[in-house]
């Protein structure tokens, strides 16, 4: 499941990466370490909410 997902934002980041004409390297790098961040927060938020349903004590991920 987490391969799918970061390999879904590798994909996303590197397809709006395209769409643009003038990207810099750090404009590259910048994109693609937002979609990671935002791909670790998703994975995170998944795991606290099932968690939560499992009824753990500790809810952190």
């Amino acid at each position: 499941m987490l391969v799918i997902i970061v390999g879904a934002a590798i994909l996303i980041s590197v397809s709006l990466i395209g769409a643009e004409d003038n990207t810099t390297a750090e404009d590259i790098g910048e994109k693609i370490d937002n979609t990671m961040t935002d791909a670790g927060n998703a994975i995170e938020d998944k795991c606290e909410a099932l968690k939560e349903q499992t009824g753990a004590k500790d809810t952190d991920c």
